[in-house]
């Protein structure tokens, strides 16, 4: 027991723990990661890492593009540098991905505690790494796959390791520091640059007596943080074919720094310093009630603690550490990814910022935790003090447990319920997902291709994020867009297909769930294929108008007065002719070259009101005459939903409605 006495052991301690805590809120709170689908990207990045590759090269480039990755001449690169990824990577080396989250966790606890001791004193460490971990923008973006808080970490082993140079004159850990920073700089340019300016000045306020050991030191830092620039820009040469160009910039040019017009992916806003102050201000406000460890509370404590130290008087080693609150502070307002984080400004629970919390941001918690285990101490020698000048000698004991007892449940209540509202908020999306996901629990899609919808856009992992191809499309189930599926077909020919489809609108964030279906895709070839499609009509209906198209032209009939519909599209290599009992003329549409044919038909209860059965058929003509896959079925109420987020699913339906398409070959036209 003696020797959880001392600090390094009760920080050892504390920093194990957190990374428990991490490894325990990655795997229940997000199996299925976050709203934000940046995460597939460092995942799919750390697989490439692990097989070698630092491109993609997919059978079919625009079928299989991820979220997030430059094409360029057929191969796929990632927008973001490959430094958290490598850090996810160890964690898979060592048994899963989500190790590495509990080992970065691990490691920031421990440097907080090592930065704060070298700026003030072995307990203000060990209390500063508690609060740390206490935040709840630490626990949450700790426990994701992002690349905040693994910056931070190297960010600040850059400050504990230049800080203890500083203090010894040990030129191995000014060369760490320069290590530190050069990684986190590679990682993050940016955000490594707002975190080491105060340091940088501090560094050159140490050279201004031109002494040899310092220069030195300070050169060595220089140097190592020098090569990271290095690595970063050669890194830049390789995958955009210039130094200067940044992969982020080859994705999207006008997504960086600066205020006026920027752009990314179709959306673009004008940044100016109005809207970035407002959006700041925002975000500090959250930052200060939501995000950090008791809330007002934590901040309150802050407060307090720099109130305290600068009375004291900041020596020039504090004061670099709490001029970390400036640089990210104002940096931050140069930046608009400040704004789009908040989506709408007018609603303040819209954007990533309501689950994830402020991110950008996130470096704000080295100077936080550190006056705020300054501020804490320093209450308790003033209750401390109060209690003794106020109660008998001989009952100041008890009364001091009893007052700190008091203190831990006030602060530990608020800490618990400033954690417990962004954990809750993603265990609500996190249920949503389960559903969502729900029919590939069973794996039993190991040797498959399966087809994935795209409601963001042709993207794959976005939002799947837990769907991810092997590096080398080889490897376990192949997830394809539903685009170009017979290239994918030929690219596969010996896996068997399914098509992921769901009923609902995507919307996990408003804890909305979809009902979702994986369907088995058949291929059907020959001079023509059949498609026979049954559906139930209700005994109200009065009318069912069918629509038959080939996204060019439309070809019309209607059947009266039947209970069953019975519909056979006939796909022949030149024509597709849709006909059967009850319809009151065949009709006959262009077979494409390759796309999908369409069948609606809309059941009409006699005032306008209704729904529609849909019946989609992707198509390509050969040589030999035409190929089919299985349909996808849609029975859609509200016609907005059509096309995506109203997948036909058996059982999902009220009773009356069912609907059934089978494919065969047709021999003689």
């Amino acid at each position: 027991m003696s020797s959880l006495r001392r600090p390094s052991v009760q920080a050892a301690v504390v920093a194990v723990l957190g990374g428990l805590v991490v490894f325990a809120l990655s795997t229940v709170v997000f199996p299925y990661h976050t709203t934000n689908h940046d995460e597939a990207v460092y995942l799919q990045q750390a697989a490439m890492l692990l097989d070698g590759q630092l491109f993609l090269r997919p059978p079919v480039a625009e079928t299989f593009r991820p979220w997030f990755f430059v094409e360029d001449g057929g191969r796929l690169y990632p927008k973001y540098t490959p430094v958290a990824a490598a850090v996810f990577a160890v964690g898979q080396l060592l048994g899963g991905f989500r190790i590495a989250l509990a080992l970065v966790a691990t490691g920031t606890l421990a440097l907080t505690y090592l930065t704060v001791r070298e700026a003030f004193d072995e307990r203000t460490g060990v209390v500063a790494s508690v609060l740390m971990l206490g935040s709840p923008l630490f626990l949450v973006d700790a426990s994701v796959f992002l690349s905040y808080v693994p910056t931070m970490l190297f960010n600040i082993g850059f400050a504990a390791a230049y800080l203890h140079a500083d203090r010894t004159g040990h030129n191995g850990t000014a060369s760490l520091a320069g290590a530190c920073i050069g990684l986190a700089f590679f990682s993050r340019p940016y955000t490594a640059v707002l975190f080491a300016t105060p340091f940088v000045l501090h560094a050159l306020w140490s050279l201004r007596g031109f002494e040899r050991p310092v220069l030195v030191r300070v050169g060595l830092t220089a140097l190592f943080g020098l090569a990271g620039v290095g690595l970063t820009l050669a890194y830049n040469s390789v995958v955009t074919g210039e130094a200067l160009v940044f992969p982020y910039q080859a994705f999207a040019p006008n997504d960086g720094l600066g205020f006026g017009r920027r752009s990314i992916l179709g959306y673009s806003r004008e940044f100016t310093p109005a809207l970035s102050l407002e959006a700041n201000v925002e975000l500090l406000s959250k930052y200060a009630t939501r995000w950090v460890v008791a809330g007002p509370l934590g901040t309150l404590v802050a407060l307090v603690g720099v109130w305290t130290a600068t009375r004291r008087g900041l020596d020039s080693r504090q004061s670099a550490l709490a001029g970390v609150f400036l640089t990210v502070t104002l940096g931050n307002l140069y930046f608009w990814g400040t704004v789009n984080m908040l989506g709408d400004l007018a609603d303040p629970t819209d954007g990533l910022v309501r689950f994830l919390g402020p991110y950008y941001h996130v470096d704000l918690l080295v100077p936080t935790v550190a006056f705020g285990a300054v501020g804490v101490i320093a209450v308790g020698r003033a209750v401390t003090s109060t209690v003794e000048e106020r109660v008998a000698p001989a009952r100041v004991r008890p009364a001091l447990v009893a007052v700190t007892l008091v203190l831990a449940t006030l602060g530990g209540t608020a800490a618990v319920a400033a954690a417990a509202d962004p954990v809750g908020d993603n265990l609500e999306v996190t249920r949503q997902y389960e559903q969502a996901y729900e029919p590939f629990e069973d794996d039993g899609y190991n040797d498959a291709v399966v087809f994935l919808p795209t409601p963001y856009g042709d993207w794959l992992n976005h939002p799947f994020q837990a769907l991810r191809n092997d590096p080398g499309f080889d490897d376990g189930t192949v997830y394809a867009m539903q685009h170009r599926q017979f290239a994918v077909v030929d690219a596969y020919p010996d896996r068997a297909y399914y098509r992921y489809v769901y009923r609902g609108q995507w919307a996990p964030f408003l804890g909305q769930s979809v009902e979702p279906r994986v369907q088995r895709v058949n291929v059907v070839e020959g001079s023509a294929v059949g498609a026979d499609v049954t559906a139930t009509i209700p005994a109200q209906a009065e009318l069912v108008s069918l629509r038959l198209t080939d996204d060019r032209e439309n070809a019309y009939a209607t059947a009266r007065g039947v209970e069953t519909l019975n519909v056979t599209l006939r796909v022949g290599e030149e024509q597709t002719r849709m006909s059967g009992p009850g319809l009151d003329e065949t009709a006959t549409v262009p077979t494409p070259e390759r796309g999908p044919v369409a069948l609606s038909a809309f059941v009409d209860y006699g005032t306008g009101a209704g729904f529609t059965y849909r019946v989609v058929v992707p198509v390509e003509r050969t040589e030999a005459g035409v190929r089919a896959l299985t349909p996808r079925l849609e029975m859609c109420r509200d016609q907005r939903r059509c096309d995506g987020e109203a997948a036909y699913v058996p059982g999902a339906h009220r009773d009356g409605i069912e609907l059934n398409a089978t494919l065969s070959e047709v021999t003689t036209e």
